[in-house]
C-alpha cells in the first residue's frame, strides 16, 4: 500500500529523491578519433572539449600530442590499444611492461587516465585476434600492478553487438556460443575480479537501415513511440538503443553473470550517407544525438536495470575525410574540422535547461500524429523508488495529486502502482509530454493507451 501524505511526508522524501536521482544521472563523452588529414591541433581539440562541457573522452590510440594536450585538463581519458598490439602484448609480458610505461604512466596521472579499451571490437577483427585477447588484458593487468596503477585504472574491451547470437526480444539475447568458453566467459570473470566493467558499442542507426521496414524510426530515434513489449520479460522499450543493451545483459546472464556494469564506449548516428543507407541524414542525427543525450542526463537505466545510469561515449568528435568504406562512415562527427557543430544539441547538463523548451515543443509535435500517451509506474522498479518518484512528483514536480488522497475520486485502488502512475501521469500531462518528463529514474515509461484502474480517469492534458 502507499503511504502517500501531503505535505508532511512529501517535504521530508523531496530531498531525499532529488539526491538519489541526481545521483542516477549518466555521463556524457565523445570519441575523439582521428583518421583525418584536416583536424585541428591536439591543443586547440582540447578548448573546444572544455567550451562545449565534455569531461570525458576516448580515443583509438595513445598518441603523444593529444595525451600531452590532455595533461591538467581535468578530462578524463579513455586509451586504446590497438589490435595490432594484442599477439605481442599477450606473448610477452616484458612488451606489455614497457608499452604500460611508455604510454600510461608517462602520462598518468596529470592526463587523468581512467580505463584502457584493450582492442577493440575484437571478434570482429577480419585479423582474427580474438585468441589474444584475454591474455593481453591480464598481462596489461600485470604491468599496472608494477606500476601501482592497477586501482586506479580499469581495464576493458569494446565489444560489437555483432558478438550476440540473438538479440530480439532482449530478453532472449544470447552471445555466439563459439565465443562463450573461449573468451567471453573468462572475460567477464576478469572484469568482475577487477570490479571493471563492460565497454559496448550500439548502433540502433545500422539496425534500422538493415530493418527499416520493421522497426518504427521513432523508436530508433527516441522519439514518442508505442514502444515494444517484450513478449518474455513484459517490459516496456520505449528506444531500440535500450532494448540493444539489455539484450546484452540477458546474454550475460544467460552464461552466469549478474550486475554486470556496462559503458556505451561509441554510438552516434550519420548526418549524411549513401543512397541505400536508410536514415542517414542531419535532422536524424540530431534527434538521434540530442535525444540520447537527454536521455542520459536526465537520469535512470534500462527497462531490464533501471537503476543504473547510464554512460555514454558519442561517436565521434569530428567528420573524419580518410575513413574508408560508405559515406555514413566519413560523416559521425558532431562537428566539422573547422569547429563549427554540424547541428546544434546539447552536450552537458548545463546545456538542458536552454533545450527544455525546444524538446518540449518537438516532442508535442512528435506525438500529434500518433495520438495520445499516457505515464505509467514501473512495478520492476521496486517499490523504495516507485514511493520517492511518487513524492517528488507530487511535491516539488508540482503533479495534481489531489485525485489519489484518501476519499478522493482516484484513492482506489488504493495501491503505490495506482498512485504512483496517477501522479506520474500528471506530471508527464503538465509537462506536455516533453521528453525524459515520463522517467523519473527508471521507476516509470510511455504507453499509448489509458491505464486502468478502476473506474478513475487519467487525464491527457491541462
Amino acid at each position: 500500500m502507499t503511504s502517500f501524505k501531503l505535505p508532511v511526508l512529501a517535504s521530508l522524501l523531496l530531498s531525499i529523491f532529488s539526491i538519489a536521482f541526481a545521483a542516477e544521472k549518466g555521463s556524457i563523452g565523445i570519441n575523439y578519433g582521428r583518421i583525418a588529414n584536416d583536424l585541428p591541433a591536439p591543443t586547440k581539440v582540447v578548448e573546444l572539449l572544455k567550451s562545449q562541457g565534455i569531461t570525458n573522452v576516448k580515443l583509438f590510440d595513445t598518441d603523444a600530442a593529444v595525451l600531452t594536450a590532455l595533461a591538467d585538463s581535468n578530462i578524463s581519458v579513455v586509451v586504446c590499444l590497438p589490435n595490432e598490439l594484442l599477439s605481442s602484448v599477450a606473448n610477452d609480458q616484458s612488451f606489455a611492461d614497457k608499452w604500460v610505461q611508455a604510454n600510461i604512466s608517462h602520462y598518468h596521472p596529470k592526463t587523468k587516465i581512467e580505463a584502457i579499451a584493450v582492442g577493440n571490437e575484437v571478434f570482429a577483427d577480419k585479423n582474427n585476434t580474438t585468441d589474444f585477447l584475454v591474455p593481453a588484458i591480464k598481462n596489461i593487468y600485470t604491468s599496472l600492478n608494477k606500476y601501482n596503477l592497477d586501482s586506479s585504472i580499469k581495464l576493458s574491451t569494446p565489444i560489437a553487438l555483432s558478438a550476440l547470437q540473438n538479440s530480439y526480444p532482449p530478453s532472449a539475447g544470447s552471445f555466439k556460443p563459439d565465443l562463450v568458453q573461449p573468451v567471453i566467459k573468462p572475460l567477464l570473470d576478469f572484469l568482475q575480479q577487477t570490479r571493471s566493467y563492460l565497454m559496448v558499442n550500439a548502433y540502433p542507426f545500422f539496425a534500422y537501415a538493415a530493418n527499416s521496414d520493421q522497426i518504427s524510426l521513432d523508436y530508433a530515434l527516441f522519439k514518442q513511440n508505442a514502444g515494444n513489449v517484450d513478449s518474455g520479460n513484459g517490459l516496456r522499450y520505449m528506444s531500440l538503443f535500450e532494448a540493444q543493451l539489455d539484450a546484452v545483459s540477458a546474454a550475460m546472464s544467460a552464461i552466469g553473470t549478474k550486475d554486470m556494469k556496462m559503458v556505451v564506449t561509441e554510438t552516434g548516428w550519420p548526418s549524411n550517407g549513401d543512397e541505400n543507407e536508410i536514415g542517414a541524414g542531419k535532422e536524424n542525427a540530431a534527434a538521434y544525438n540530442g535525444n540520447l543525450v537527454r536521455r542520459v542526463l536526465t537520469g535512470g537505466g534500462t527497462p531490464l536495470k533501471p537503476q543504473d545510469p547510464l554512460n555514454v561515449y558519442l561517436f565521434a568528435l569530428f567528420n573524419e575525410n580518410q575513413k574508408p568504406g560508405p559515406t555514413s562512415e566519413r560523416n559521425y562527427g558532431l562537428f566539422y574540422p573547422d569547429e563549427k557543430k554540424v547541428y546544434d544539441i546539447p552536450l552537458a547538463a548545463a546545456e538542458l535547461s536552454n533545450d527544455q523548451a525546444t524538446a518540449a515543443n518537438e516532442s508535442k509535435a512528435q506525438v500529434k500524429p500518433s495520438g495520445n500517451t499516457w505515464c505509467v509506474a514501473n512495478e520492476k522498479a521496486g517499490e523504495e523508488k516507485l514511493q520517492a518518484a511518487l513524492d517528488y512528483a507530487c511535491g516539488e514536480g508540482g503533479a495534481d495529486c489531489r485525485p489519489i488522497t484518501d476519499g478522493s475520486t482516484c484513492f482506489n485502488p488504493n495501491t503505490l502502482e495506482a498512485h504512483a502512475s496517477y501522479a506520474f501521469n500528471s506530471y508527464y500531462q503538465k509537462k506536455a509530454r516533453g521528453t525524459g518528463t515520463c522517467n523519473f529514474g527508471g521507476a516509470a515509461y510511455v504507453v499509448a493507451q489509458p491505464p486502468s484502474y478502476g473506474t478513475c480517469e487519467f487525464p491527457t492534458g491541462y
